[in-house]
This record gives C-alpha cells, sequence and structure tokens, in this order.
C-alpha cells in the first residue's frame, strides 16, 4: 500500500483551477472563430447554379411563401436586395411582353388545392422562354407595378432547368420572424 501526502495551499490551488478554466475559454473562443469564418464561404457559396456572393439570398422550398409574403408586405425594406431561385414562367394575359410571373403553387391545406403564387419579373427577352418552362434566376428586387405598387424582379441571370421532383411550397408560417434582410 503506497501512501502519498501532498500539501496544496489555497491560492495555489485557485490559480491552477483559473489557469486551467483560462486555457479552456481559449480554446472555445478558437473554435467558436474557425467556425464563424468556415461558414461564411458556405453561405457566400451556397448555389454553384447562382451567382456566388454573400449579398444574394437564396430561396427554398420551405421559405419561398414566407420570403414572398413579407417582401409583398414591406417592399420598401426589401428593394435592392438581390435574389435567386426557381420556379416555372406563368404568363397571365394583360402582362407586357418583357414580364411574367415567376411562380410556385402553394398548397392549400386540408383541401389538397393549390393555387399558384409568386413574383413578378421583368426581362427584355421575356418571351424567349415558353410558358411553364421552369427556370433559375438571380435578380434584384424592385418596385413594380401590377394594379398597384408590387415588388419586381429585375433579372439578371436565367437559365433553364428540370422541374424540381417537389413542385409544391407551404404556405407561409404563422412563426416566421421578419427581417430586413433575406437570408
Amino acid at each position: 500500500m503506497f501512501i502519498c501526502h501532498i500539501k496544496l495551499s489555497r491560492t495555489k490551488f485557485f490559480k491552477g483551477v483559473l489557469a486551467i478554466m483560462a486555457i479552456i475559454c481559449m480554446a472555445l473562443a478558437g473554435v467558436g472563430i474557425f467556425k464563424m469564418y468556415s461558414s461564411n464561404k458556405e453561405f457566400e457559396t451556397f448555389d454553384g447554379n447562382c451567382m456566388p456572393s454573400g449579398e444574394i439570398a437564396y430561396l427554398t422550398d420551405e421559405n419561398y411563401t414566407n420570403i414572398l409574403k413579407q417582401v409583398h408586405e414591406n417592399l420598401e425594406t426589401y428593394v435592392g436586395q438581390k435574389i435567386c431561385y426557381t420556379g416555372y414562367v406563368y404568363r397571365v394575359a394583360d402582362l407586357p411582353e418583357n414580364q411574367f410571373v415567376l411562380a410556385r403553387d402553394m398548397s392549400l391545406e386540408p383541401t389538397n388545392q393549390t393555387v399558384v403564387v409568386g413574383f413578378l419579373c421583368s426581362l427584355s427577352n421575356a418571351s424567349d422562354f415558353d410558358t411553364y418552362s421552369w427556370v433559375k434566376v438571380t435578380g434584384t428586387i424592385e418596385k413594380g407595378n401590377y394594379f398597384g405598387e408590387i415588388p419586381c424582379i429585375a433579372i439578371e441571370q436565367i437559365e433553364t432547368v428540370e422541374q424540381p421532383e417537389n413542385c409544391i411550397v407551404p404556405p407561409p408560417s404563422e412563426n416566421f420572424i421578419q427581417t430586413s434582410v433575406i437570408y
């Protein structure tokens, strides 16, 4: 049997504990800083098919109607914001040839019906894209006019894409929190 007798003063003990805690805090701060810088790069190149930039908001199936609703309700806040999203070309008879609605079908629960929702878009060669063809656009939100002031996406980049597996987007969430920038 081995017995060891250690005499430790309180001040040395607390200094040792404090040093260990300081090392742990510095390690956690280093990990946090590393994750911040590595995650920024992921946001800037989120989708290689659109123009990579930290200033472009990428709309998804999950956030599409939330963002659409907020932009319509608070147009002034979002003018100048660049967005990128996918939808189908939807034409209304009274739109000029350089405009169309980039649309998605939104489900209406519990009736299993859908309605067309989307952003008005302007593009000089809009007539080159067939109605109901699927496209991915990158553009800037501007003020447009269709029976009143509404958001209009000035398209800067457009490409034809395949129709996604899920064409239907959910209705806006009541829990969605509005911000001044789309993320």
